[in-house]
């Protein structure tokens, strides 16, 4: 469990459930403020012209309804009344991750795969939530009730893996059927990196200028060690540093994600640190 936590949540329940009532109430504030959250990322995505994404949020949404309707029904048959609201006496840790919501409505390299890549962690996040409660709670009943919950989380952990996986070969083998353009390995991109984070070094003073030169030196060095992995379009190489930085970050995540060699695994995840506080320091710049 102390595993399980350090890896999903970012910090532990603010206190303990002392009622039924209580852990109905708070399961339904939940289900129903991810709801939310989803309906409010389709609109957006809408508002950008980007369908495809819309409709997952909305899909995604109506799931999380449904999860709030079952709260409901087992509040109401354990307890014969809904949720109330105002039993949630404090805030839970964050499962709907609010960071990759923001990265959803700004990312030009948003994809149904990347969007239920992030459905799946929020939903690993509430298992664990729950796993914990579950874990150290001293009244059997609300343990007991917790397990459930975290089992009902878990099995929508399993069906959106699926439907990510689904995602994936769809995207995967449209571009195998578009995509004769060529093709260019990670190496190749990083080192396109380095050449514009020179550029950009020369345009820069004080200590914006010496960030991008450690950036510059790491990118370098980030080359060598991504020699011969990853597939990325040819036309990647002709892209700003923000959107090759950013294909990078996806590259080494999805590639340490699926593979089952343990040292490769462990190398993708040091060029993803990496990778991800350069995007991070590149947005900044943006941003100024």
């Amino acid at each position: 469990m102390p595993l399980l936590r350090a890896s999903l949540l970012r910090s532990e329940p603010a206190g303990a459930l002392r009622s039924l009532d209580e852990l109905f109430a708070l399961a339904h504030a939940m289900e129903r403020e991810a709801a939310n959250r989803y309906d409010g990322l389709a609109e957006h995505m809408r508002r950008q012209g980007k369908e495809d994404l819309a409709g997952v949020f909305t899909q995604l949404a109506a799931a999380e309804r449904e999860h709030v309707d079952s709260v409901t029904r087992w509040s109401r048959s354990r307890r014969g009344k809904d949720p109330d609201p105002a039993l949630v006496r404090w805030e839970a840790p964050e499962t709907f991750d609010a960071e990759a919501a923001t990265e959803v409505k700004t990312s030009r390299l948003m994809t149904p795969y990347r969007a239920l890549a992030m459905a799946v962690r929020n939903e690993e996040r509430a298992f664990a939530f729950w796993s914990y409660l579950a874990a150290y709670s001293e009244d059997p009943e609300i343990k007991k009730a917790s397990e459930a919950m975290a089992k009902e989380e878990l099995g929508h952990v399993a069906t959106l893996r699926k439907e990510r996986r689904r995602a994936y070969h769809r995207e995967h083998d449209r571009k195998s059927v578009d995509g004769a353009q060529p093709q260019v390995d990670a190496r190749r991109l990083e080192l396109r990196l380095a050449a514009q984070l020179a550029d950009l070094e020369r345009r820069l003073t004080g200590p914006s200028a010496a960030r991008t030169r450690e950036l510059l030196d790491e990118t370098v060095g980030m080359a060598d060690e991504a020699a011969g992995f990853g597939s990325f379009p040819g036309a990647l190489e002709r892209k700003d540093s923000l959107e090759i930085a950013e294909a990078l970050v996806d590259g080494y995540l999805d590639g340490a994600e699926r593979s089952d060699d343990a040292p490769r695994v462990e190398t993708l995840q040091r060029l993803a640190e990496k990778a991800i506080s350069r995007l991070a320091w590149l947005r900044s710049l943006a941003a100024g």
